[in-house]
């Protein structure tokens, strides 16, 4: 009883019952049973997770004028926007085992799809695992760690059970009628690389992503006496996209542009072939036969996509309001990593580009700053150390990334000196790591033997010039190469130097 009514304390706005409930908390704390004890329990945060799949930063929560973004938006007036985070590696299998370890992919040895996190890291406790051994109740629905998409759609996939108490595995019309799916380019194999779309006259909750964030709101209702992590994992805007016809009507397709294609492949003569070697054979837009018409049916898709998970993140915010949550819940909203939606005649992800690097990340806590944003690099890995820190949690000390809570407190705080790694693995012979600070992305193929790029943000954020052979700039890429070496610990059976 004592546990329910020091939360219900927590979360009163009406000073008339904030007064009765500590009458009636110090009324019960003279009974010697120990009913009175406050339980830390009771003074923890809920967290509330929220993850999209392969979303960039075209949003209008950060400054496209085109996509609708007004849930999002909502979120950041209630936390910080973190305007340069970045992900491990730009693939959803290791990028997502690494957020919820907080590990990078080399510690865990995991570079591709492959469903091995407790095949080579028996003994790691997730995230999740450490809400679970701290008395909260964690349960996901969704995507959180890797799901093939749509192929895996409404099983456990890659999913990891000692993360979660519940886990719930939805499948809408999205995955159950996929023959619905217009396709262009070769028409063999999954969906889950593709450029493909369909745009239904449906309900939100007819989708897998509306089942989600309805399964979320369940379980925020029932749990909302006790303290919970709640995980809702979006498979949108990841391909093949598809969403309600009310959200392509958001996008007029003659408004869709896509970059030109002689000046996109220009954009990619000074980079080492390695940067690109797996789009070049069939470029532009990875397959053959894509007209840039369809690349921009694709791309308004995409865009609908985004728009129809920030409704969703609308019904869960919805919810905490309902339920009178919302002063006592951290909400994390992320991506995965990047995407390329036609910028130098790309598309998708694996890249070390910032297109492919950089993904949105928003965080709201009580206590902390709210309605601003902050410019230091940031990673993925950040997220597990800095839900540990502000929910009083004993954190493993193997962590490889720091608390956010310093900047979630100052979001300009000088003292935030780290910057962002992400590698990038294909193959043995084929791999490289890229470092980003404040002002500068430096990249290295096979330690500087395939090649080198340099980039300055403060000049070029579309990062068109490789300045990584301009002599003017050789201290700045010995600099960086040093500050990269840490960092490279890719282990000997995945690399042939």
């Amino acid at each position: 009883m004592f546990n329910l009514c020091f939360r219900a304390l927590l979360r009163q706005n009406d000073m008339k019952n904030l007064s009765r409930s500590l009458t009636f908390l110090l009324f019960l704390s003279c009974f010697p049973c120990g009913v009175g004890r406050v339980n830390a329990e009771s003074v923890r945060p809920n967290v509330l997770f929220i993850a999209a799949d392969d979303m960039n930063c075209d949003l209008g929560v950060y400054g496209d004028p085109m996509v609708k973004t007004p849930n999002l938006d909502r979120l950041a007036k209630m936390g910080v926007r973190f305007d340069n985070a970045y992900c491990q590696q730009p693939l959803c299998g290791p990028s997502r085992a690494s957020l919820m370890t907080g590990l990078r992919p080399d510690t865990l040895d995991m570079h591709t799809l492959k469903h091995e996190l407790r095949q080579k890291n028996p003994d790691v406790v997730t995230l999740g695992q450490l809400f679970r051994n701290n008395g909260y109740f964690s349960a996901r629905a969704g995507k959180i760690y890797h799901y093939g998409n749509p192929g895996q759609i409404g099983t456990d996939a890659n999913d990891d059970p000692a993360t979660w108490d519940q886990r719930y595995n939805p499948a809408g019309i999205d995955k159950t009628q996929e023959d619905s799916i217009t396709r262009y380019g070769p028409q063999k194999g999954g969906l889950g690389i593709s450029m493909a779309w369909w745009d239904p006259v449906s309900k939100d909750e007819e989708h897998t992503d509306g089942m989600v964030a309805s399964r979320v709101i369940k379980l925020m209702k029932e749990k909302k006496d006790e303290p919970f992590f709640l995980a809702a994992g979006f498979f949108n805007p990841h391909c093949p996209y598809v969403a309600p016809k009310k959200y392509f009507d958001l996008y007029p397709l003659e408004k869709i542009t896509v970059p030109d294609l002689e000046q996109a492949r220009a954009d990619l003569q000074d980079v080492p072939p390695m940067a690109v070697q797996r789009d070049m054979k069939r470029w532009p837009y990875y397959f053959d036969g894509v007209t840039e018409d369809q690349a921009r049916k694709c791309k308004q898709a995409y865009y609908a996509c985004n728009s129809f998970v920030d409704a969703q993140i609308g019904r869960l915010l919805d919810a905490l309001e309902d339920n009178n949550l919302v002063e006592n819940t951290i909400v994390i909203f992320w991506s995965d990593h990047g995407y390329f939606l036609g910028e130098k005649g790309l598309w998708y992800k694996r890249k070390a580009f910032e297109r492919s690097a950089r993904m949105p990340l928003i965080i709201s806590a009580p206590g902390m700053n709210h309605g601003t944003e902050t410019q230091k690099p940031v990673e993925l890995l950040d997220l597990y150390p800095t839900l540990a820190d502000l929910c009083g949690l004993k954190a493993p000390v193997a962590l490889e990334g720091q608390s956010l809570k310093p900047l979630l407190l100052n979001p300009k705080s000088n003292q935030w000196k780290k910057p962002a790694v992400t590698q990038v693995w294909h193959n043995k012979k084929a791999w490289g790591y890229s470092l980003r600070n404040e002002r500068w992305r430096y990249t290295e193929w096979l330690q500087g033997k395939a090649g080198r790029e340099l980039y300055d943000h403060a000049t070029d954020p579309g990062e068109v010039h490789n300045l990584a052979g301009s002599k003017d700039h050789q201290e700045i890429v010995a600099q960086l190469s040093e500050e990269l070496k840490p960092f490279v610990r890719l282990k000997k059976h995945k690399r042939e130097d």
